[in-house]
């Protein structure tokens, strides 16, 4: 297994499919500045599926295992049951999982089952409707998305949710969501609010820390820690007493976990990323499509550049970083 400068494996790839979205998150893609008149990246600029196929070779190569697809919202993407079918050649992958919305989970959950999808995670921050249609920018009820949820469970899919809790945002729904997934036994993660990009209006005071979060759910039902069973597990886990579910608390700004991370990222036009807050990547889709192309070295040209890796982002966090220029949430996935 190949290794950076701080002995990180690289075992988890994100691939971005597309940087659309048919929602308008505030903390991903305010609908201020992701407008009608937003110029996002035209098809011609993604990655080819072939081209994926090649990068995902060699990254199974290098040691990954678990791949994820993001966007934007991945279900956007044409073609994506016919490229999930094609992953059937990696069996090195052990865990196939998609990150969405859930807009469109319900019409595409049994196709996606069927093309060989193991897992979904899928966004919600609010059980409001009100307040749910605010955090998406498009007025958008959760019954949407509660219906998609529940059809990935009768297909036999894993299911997680991810709510990202803003201070003076979403805090009175900790509760609210807690009780409502306990009860549906699906695993919850509660994210602190991140310094993802430039364009979220991130500052210190609105994270809500994760020992807040705990602190509220402890004080309401009995819970134990569960051990972690890798040392890269980004989500510090508990399960309820009752064996009813498990919730996770992903404490990036608080208690970041830089130190575990084996995370690389592909964006939907071709550049890796080694860190969720990096400002450049490395343009893939460039050389891919030259003359000096061989799958060789391909795989060298990776290599390498995880070798020479330094990234500890949140463990340097400061008033200063904060303002620097990064890639936005919704161009990388998360």
């Amino acid at each position: 297994m190949v290794l950076d400068k701080k002995a990180r494996g690289l075992t988890d790839l994100r691939i971005s499919l597309t940087d659309r979205c048919n929602l308008r998150c505030s903390y991903c893609m305010p609908k201020e500045i992701f407008g009608q008149d937003y110029e996002f990246l035209h098809r011609n600029e993604w990655l080819r599926f072939a081209e994926l196929d090649d990068l995902v070779e060699s990254f199974v190569k290098l040691g990954v295992h678990k791949v994820r697809l993001t966007g934007g919202e991945p279900l956007l993407r044409p073609g994506l049951v016919k490229y999930i079918h094609g992953f059937h050649r990696f069996p090195e992958i052990t865990d196939l999982a998609i990150t969405t919305n859930g807009l469109r989970l319900a019409e595409k959950v049994s196709e996606l089952k069927e093309a060989g999808l193991t897992r979904v995670t899928v966004s919600l921050d609010a059980l409001d409707p009100e307040l749910c249609g605010e955090i998406n920018g498009r007025g958008i009820a959760p019954k949407v998305v509660l219906a998609g949820i529940d059809a990935a469970l009768a297909a036999g899919l894993g299911v997680k949710v991810n709510m990202v809790v803003e201070r003076g945002m979403n805090c009175g729904e900790i509760l609210p969501m807690a009780r409502y997934f306990k009860e549906l036994g699906v695993p919850l993660r509660f994210i602190e609010f991140m310094d993802v990009g430039n364009c979220n209006g991130w500052n210190m005071e609105k994270v809500v820390s994760g020992r807040e979060i705990l602190d509220l759910i402890q004080a309401e039902f009995p819970v134990e820690p569960v051990d972690l069973t890798s040392n890269n597990e980004v989500a510090k886990r508990y399960r309820y007493a009752d064996g009813s579910a498990e919730f996770g608390l992903i404490t990036s700004v608080t208690q970041p976990f830089c130190g575990g991370c084996t995370r690389a990222r592909i964006s939907a036009d071709g550049k890796l990323y080694t860190c969720l807050f990096a400002s450049e990547g490395l343009d893939l889709k460039a050389y891919m499509r030259s003359d000096a192309y061989s799958k060789e070295d391909l795989f060298a040209r990776l290599s390498r550049h995880w070798q020479v890796r330094d990234d500890h982002y949140s463990e340097i966090r400061s008033s200063g970083t904060a303002t620097k220029s990064k890639i936005e949430m919704s161009y990388i996935g998360g």
